[in-house]
């Protein structure tokens, strides 16, 4: 996908506000997260989410704008259904991020959640951005170069 003209970028330089003026609403992050955990049609989107069926419809509209969903008639051939586009997967590493920050700060000691496992069962591995030679990032080893 090309850069996407908007001229209501929120912060039209950052990266990470650009990101949040596309996904930044938790409606549109729990669409994508059911669309890599399966969900294809508007009816499983919303029994999974609980989204009201209008603020469904919205975000489905602006995901597939984007480029992160497309459209396809399902194999039964009567309805139309949801999938992840490569921009769109290109985000499980973000929703892989959240997951763990919430399985480390959202949950109490010992408070049961959902896990994350790879396709033999086993958990998937906590990730941690690593520099170039190896040793790990963190926001006093990075800065934010600014666009000139």
């Amino acid at each position: 996908m090309s850069s996407i003209i908007n001229s209501d970028w929120t912060d039209p330089e950052c990266p990470v506000a650009r990101t949040l003026d596309l996904v930044g609403d938790r409606w549109s992050l729990l669409v994508v997260r059911d669309a890599m955990d399966g969900a294809r049609s508007f009816t499983e989107f919303q029994r999974r989410t609980g989204i009201a069926r209008n603020v469904l419809t919205d975000r489905l509209r602006k995901l597939t704008a984007h480029g992160l969903l497309a459209q396809r008639t399902a194999s039964s051939g009567r309805r139309q259904e949801y999938v992840l586009t490569e921009v769109g997967r290109d985000l499980f590493p973000v929703i892989l991020t959240l997951r763990q920050w919430g399985e480390r700060h959202a949950f109490a000691p010992g408070e049961t959640h959902s896990t994350l496992v790879d396709q033999h069962g086993t958990p998937v591995p906590e990730i941690a951005p690593a520099s170039a030679d190896g040793t790990l990032l963190d926001t006093d080893t990075t800065h934010v170069r600014k666009a000139p």
